[in-house]
């Protein structure tokens, strides 16, 4: 009768996860806390990325420029930390191939970014919320219109008066004129322009003469105010969307890196370039 060969089988130790979670919470954490630190001290040198009123910030490009630059570095020196960390902290694969090994610890690195993005947002929307809400009228103030704060001081230029005015009927006109400047800066139609120097004659005392030539003036200014308005957010727009483009790069190659220092590849130093680890006898 022929023998039965039996084999005992033994239980083989479980694969590393695809996605380490607490590294990625980990590198996120630091990323975010990082990011926070240098927007806030960007914040103090004027390069804040929402104002509480219109200054002569909002005039200048080249200071949005550099508000988007300074959010760029901000991007890179934080998603490269978290990427690193990630990549660093997390399990090593043995049976992976390197090329393989690059590529889980690249898309750690980009799980980073993203969790470092959402927390930054958070943060942020809470800190502008909350200049906001210090600086501009609460939204059950009278004097607050549609075209507040962006052409506030457009709107106070055209109503500047010394005469005396019940609030109710001031916050009525504001409100009107903002709206009526608003279109202005796509089309402004004879009817508007002569009713709105009537609005200024009557709630200023002026002459129609010295209304239409204050209400020309304004018009002017409006325009420009609009048309500067679009092009910073359109810049800083851009250069968020650079931001978070070289953000993601700069995680997939920090977490790259953190993977090389933790399996031994590449030796930490303060050199460059860095130096292949050698094996002590």
């Amino acid at each position: 009768m022929p023998s039965v060969e039996t084999r005992a089988v033994v239980p083989t130790a479980g694969a590393p996860p695809y996605i380490h979670w607490g590294p990625v919470i980990a590198g996120a954490i630091a990323a975010a806390a990082l990011s926070f630190v240098l927007l806030t001290f960007g914040t103090a040198l004027g390069l804040a990325l929402a104002t509480p009123s219109p200054t002569w910030r909002d005039a200048s490009t080249a200071l949005w420029l550099l508000t988007g630059l300074f959010l760029i570095l901000t991007a890179l020196a934080s998603f490269a930390l978290g990427g690193y960390l990630a990549g660093r902290l997390r399990t090593r694969w043995s049976a992976a191939t390197p090329d393989e090994v690059e590529f889980r610890d690249g898309t750690q690195g980009l799980l980073v970014r993203a969790l470092a993005v959402l927390i930054t947002a958070l943060i942020v929307a809470g800190s502008a919320a909350g200049v906001l809400s210090r600086a501009a009228p609460a939204a059950a103030s009278p004097a607050t219109t549609s075209a507040e704060p962006l052409l506030s001081y457009e709107i106070d230029r055209l109503f500047r008066s010394e005469r005396r005015t019940a609030d109710g009927d001031m916050t009525s006109a504001r409100a009107e004129a903002g709206r009526i400047l608003l279109a202005a800066s796509r089309d402004l139609t004879a009817d508007d322009r002569a009713y709105l120097i009537r609005l200024t004659a009557a709630r200023t005392g002026l002459s129609p003469a010295d209304a239409e030539r204050r209400v020309g003036e304004v018009l002017d200014r409006s325009r420009q105010s609009i048309r500067n308005a679009r092009r910073n957010t359109v810049i800083l727009g851009f250069m968020t969307a650079a931001a978070l483009l070289l953000g993601a790069a700069a995680a997939w190659f920090g977490a790259a890196l953190g993977g090389r220092h933790r399996d031994g590849d590449i030796v930490p130093a303060w050199t460059w370039p860095p130096h292949r680890a050698t094996t002590l006898p």
